[in-house]
């Protein structure tokens, strides 16, 4: 009887956890599209983003500590570099980063239907699969960090095989990108997400508490390409 007592409440958590995630998109979905037409309203999209991510995890009532370990603002632009560990990832990184805020996910997102073509036209979709494609994402990140938008992204490239235990290895795209730029990188970790949201076949939502850490950020003024194992060594340490 315990079993099935908590197996039922899983599945009711599961679906009120959906619920609120999915009303909140479709009663916006109009406005969405509207503003998705023009380039400079985009940043209005963004927003609209934000504040469905934070409508939602008050909907999922869990509790989301942030953490920020430097007490002076963030270098902007800047480029977060994130851990991968749950469908949530994004969610949490729109909520938690002021401003428009560009992201780089995989091409596959655009695909998704109705919210894909938006990610898409919005922020920065890569085929990883293609080095075309990455020199073209690289290309498109690089010019929008010139123009002063930062820019997040998970240098594993997709959830990590045991997520909440150890990182997957590092695409050098993200430190060979500040580098070129001369912006500072900002760490970000969110040690909880898989266990809310793991990546498993089925949906399966788990209440649980929520953190995420920005560190402080790092420097990539006067360094190399040659200096990027160090970097990635180093962050991946934080």
């Amino acid at each position: 009887m315990p079993a099935l007592l908590r197996y039922l409440g899983h599945r009711l958590y599961t679906t009120w956890a959906t619920f609120w995630f999915v009303l909140p998109f479709f009663a916006t979905y109009p406005l969405q599209w509207v503003l998705n037409r023009r380039p400079t309203w985009r940043p209005h999209l963004h927003s609209l983003n934000r504040n469905w991510a934070k409508f939602s995890v008050l909907m999922w009532g869990v509790p989301l500590e942030i953490i920020r370990e430097s007490s002076e603002p963030v270098p902007q632009p800047c480029i977060y570099v994130s851990n991968h560990g749950s469908y949530i990832d994004i969610l949490l990184l729109f909520y938690t980063i002021p401003g428009f805020l560009n992201m780089m996910g995989k091409d596959s997102l655009a695909k998704v239907p109705l919210w894909g073509p938006l990610f898409a036209s919005t922020y920065i979709v890569v085929n990883r699969g293609s080095a075309v494609g990455r020199g073209r994402a690289l290309a498109q990140a690089k010019r929008e960090l010139l123009e002063g938008r930062p820019l997040a992204l998970f240098p594993e490239g997709t959830i990590g095989d045991k997520p909440g235990e150890e990182l997957g290895p590092f695409m050098d795209g993200a430190f060979q990108l500040a580098i070129a730029t001369g912006v500072p990188i900002v760490p970000v970790s969110m040690p909880f997400n898989h266990k809310f949201m793991p990546s498993v076949k089925g949906l399966r939502v788990r209440w649980a508490r929520l953190r995420i850490v920005f560190h402080a950020p790092i420097a990539t003024q006067g360094l190399t390409n040659a200096d990027v194992p160090a970097l990635k060594a180093k962050i991946a340490a934080q």
